[in-house]
């Protein structure tokens, strides 16, 4: 068996950027593994974007408005930078409304408490006009990767609504590089170093250990596939298997269950990191933990009910 790298530890950061550095990898593998993490990181995180957006007085993207220095065009293009982060729910609408002369920024916009903006001193317009009036709203979307605007998945538009080409990740640049490191006796090893930057709406590490979770993942289902012992016919399980079953599941990692952020954070910090860990609890004993809510616990349960689970602390109560 190959010998397997050092773990990974962060060697610089500053704002949204960091460098990881992995060393001790067996010959070659800092290109195949640098080369894998570099593409999911461009394609397969999820973020928000952008979608559709509606301005008052400009009924197509070729408009130009009275009292505004940029046409709707320019202004589309500002609109694209600004980044964004739901934390509940798949989709938002947000929308600002400013009078008078003076520079519009990504801060005009009311967001809600589900929404982060990342970048709220962003330039949108400039108003030339003290009696001109900006009202924009916009449509955000949960997604991955870049997907075009005919491609992007909305409810029917709304008259004058003006369809954007979505860029949904959260990175903005990765760059990796390989050099040869000494091991033993041997001075033909792979040292990879890694840099991420990303739009501000996570953080280089999540990022660099979401797309380790991806590769993950993805081999785990390729290495249960494996050639084995031949599959049980389909309602052979006796009562046996479907409990070992039901321990698999109750393993589970909360942060598998696919929560919203809202309800995994109220879980995770009142210590709750599996599935048994829900399940073992009532329904009572849960609403009364702290950042939990109505909407939260109905989450749960329909999540927990999904799995063929059921709170077993209300049977003891």
């Amino acid at each position: 068996m190959i010998p397997l790298p050092l773990p990974p530890k962060v060697i610089q950061k500053k704002n949204n950027q960091a460098s990881f550095e992995v060393e001790g990898l067996y010959p070659g593998y800092g290109v195949t593994i640098g080369n894998a993490l570099r593409r999911v990181l461009l394609t397969s995180l999820e973020g928000a974007s952008i979608t559709e957006v509606k301005i008052k007085g400009a009924p197509h993207e070729f408009s130009t408005m009275p009292g505004i220095l940029e046409d709707t065009i320019m202004i589309i293009l500002n609109l694209k930078n600004l980044r964004f982060k739901i934390f509940e729910g798949e989709s938002a609408r947000i929308e600002l409304k400013v009078k008078g002369e003076g520079k519009v920024k990504g801060s005009d916009f009311k967001c809600p408490s589900q929404v982060k903006l990342a970048n709220p001193e962003l330039h949108i317009a400039t108003i030339t006009d003290k009696k001109t009036e900006l009202e924009i709203e916009v449509e955000i979307q949960k997604g991955i990767g870049y997907v075009p605007k005919d491609q992007v998945k909305t409810k029917k538009s709304e008259i004058g609504a003006i369809a954007m080409d979505a860029i949904f990740t959260p990175i903005k640049n990765v760059n990796f590089q390989v050099e040869n490191m000494r091991v033993g006796d041997r001075t033909d090893f792979d040292k990879l170093s890694l840099e991420i930057e990303t739009d501000g709406t996570i953080t280089p590490e999540e990022a660099f250990f979401q797309a380790c979770d991806i590769l993950i993942k993805h081999f785990n289902i390729i290495f249960s596939g494996q050639a084995g012992p031949a599959l049980p016919q389909e309602g052979a399980k006796d009562s046996k298997q479907e409990s070992e079953e039901e321990k698999d599941v109750t393993k589970m990692a909360v942060e598998d269950m696919k929560l919203t952020g809202r309800t995994l954070n109220a879980l995770l910090n009142n210590g709750i990191k599996t599935v048994g860990g829900v399940v073992k609890r009532s329904e009572k004993s849960l609403i009364e933990l702290e950042g939990m809510g109505e909407k939260s616990l109905s989450e749960i349960k329909r999540k927990i009910k999904k799995l063929g689970l059921e709170f077993k602390g209300n049977e003891e109560a």
